[in-house]
């Protein structure tokens, strides 16, 4: 719905909803939230972030993670396993939905490797892993290769409900690479990354979907070759999805003239005909959602030599005003993009949340679109600040974040 309404919230539900809901409502326990010219939205849901904890707590521990997502306008997060130890045992499960039940913010859903250490050859325990709170398995950042593991990886997923969230790289073609294959890279001196390394795998693992009926998703498009394929496949009506990135949906591979390391990322940034597709894609659906792909690092993986830096940049405060862009230029309506932000992720992952309708759980953000901020190490929650529009004055932010009915973010 797009219209004024009231949202009344009994007992971390939603009541009621409409725009007289409120109405004869008094007492001394009712609190009345004046957000007039604002949006009330179901809260967001990021389907891919990393938090770093177990093992790099000094870029970002769960609780600095779930602080910023809940600034950020998140009610629900997903993180990857890429941790040290990698989360591929019950016991990390275990320890990092503690973690993120102590931090009493954003809900925090465990990704599980998809094998052993990530490494590609033995498939975990995912029964145990299900059953210990995780809602995929992924080797995010590390493409499952083997086309035999991969299909058993995803016939096990299949079998426990899981969904599989693939990395798709093929690591022969981009090895070496420090960003996409173009005219930029020839310029800079820089080894390329093909496209043709994403669209490969994407199209055997299309094959490999269809054949074992599995809930698989590619994380982070960034290629044109990979929406084509994507929308082949859900013209035949595979159950495939997929996300993509606020950054590339923004940058292209020119943002790294000048070797900028904060838009050093994997995938790469690529061509403004990528861009296009990708815009054009997530609106029409082909892309189902978007994901931050939040990765923070600290300054001494940033500020060194480009082949030595660490890909990946922090993005779930910067979400929101930088998509608006998108609205406020006419590529996306606002519904859109409360869709895929909200709904898509939520429905993709079988989450609670991604709607407001009467008795579903009240976990929302309230969205200022005029709110001007400067994105900046001090606005900042999260523990890394490592992205190329740090300083940069925005417009748009989430001015309060509710989870069950409770507030975790006011601003």
């Amino acid at each position: 719905m797009d219209e004024v309404a009231d949202v009344v919230i009994e007992a971390g539900r939603i009541a009621r909803i409409g725009r007289d809901a409120a109405a004869g409502l008094s007492g001394e326990k009712i609190r009345v939230l004046d957000v007039a010219g604002r949006w009330v939205v179901p809260g967001f849901v990021d389907l891919h972030a990393h938090f770093r904890e177990p093992g790099y707590e000094y870029k970002e521990d769960v609780a600095s993670g779930l602080r910023a997502a809940a600034a950020g306008g998140f009610t629900g997060v997903c993180v990857m396993p890429n941790t040290k130890p990698i989360n591929d045992t019950r016991a990390i499960t275990e320890m990092m939905m503690a973690r993120g039940r102590a931090a009493a913010g954003p809900r925090l859903y465990p990704f599980a490797a998809a094998t052993v250490g990530s490494a590609g050859e033995q498939l975990t325990e995912m029964a145990d892993l299900r059953d210990a709170g995780a809602i995929g398995v992924s080797d995010d950042g590390k493409c499952l290769m083997n086309a035999a593991v991969m299909r058993a990886a995803l016939e096990y997923a299949r079998t426990f409900d899981m969904l599989f969230s693939q990395h798709c790289e093929d690591h022969d073609l981009t090895a070496g690479a420090q960003m996409h294959e173009g005219h930029v890279s020839t310029r800079l001196g820089l080894q390329g990354w093909p496209r043709a390394a994403e669209d490969v795998i994407v199209a055997r693992d299309l094959i490999l979907a269809e054949l074992t009926g599995a809930r698989y998703h590619v994380a982070h498009v960034s290629s044109l070759g990979a929406v084509r394929l994507l929308r082949e496949a859900k013209s035949r009506g595979l159950a495939v999805s997929a996300e993509v990135t606020p950054h590339h949906l923004l940058l292209t591979h020119d943002a790294l003239i000048g070797f900028d390391t904060a838009c050093k990322v994997n995938p790469p940034l690529r061509e403004p005909e990528d861009i296009a597709a990708l815009r054009e894609a997530l609106r029409d659906g082909t892309i189902d959602c978007i994901a931050t792909d939040h990765a923070p690092h600290s300054p001494l993986e940033k500020q060194c030599e480009f082949a030595a830096a660490s890909p990946g940049m922090i993005g779930l405060e910067p979400a929101v005003p930088l998509l608006l862009d998108l609205v406020r230029d006419g590529l996306l309506s606002p519904m859109r993009l409360v869709e895929a932000l909200s709904t898509k992720p939520a429905r993709l992952g079988k989450l609670e949340g991604g709607t407001l309708k009467a008795g579903s759980v009240a976990d929302l953000a309230v969205i200022d679109p005029e709110r001007r901020w400067t994105i900046s190490q001090a606005s900042l929650s999260s523990r890394s600040s490592n992205t190329p529009f740090l300083n940069k004055e925005v417009r748009g932010k989430a001015i309060l974040t509710m989870v069950a009915g409770q507030i975790v973010y006011e601003s």
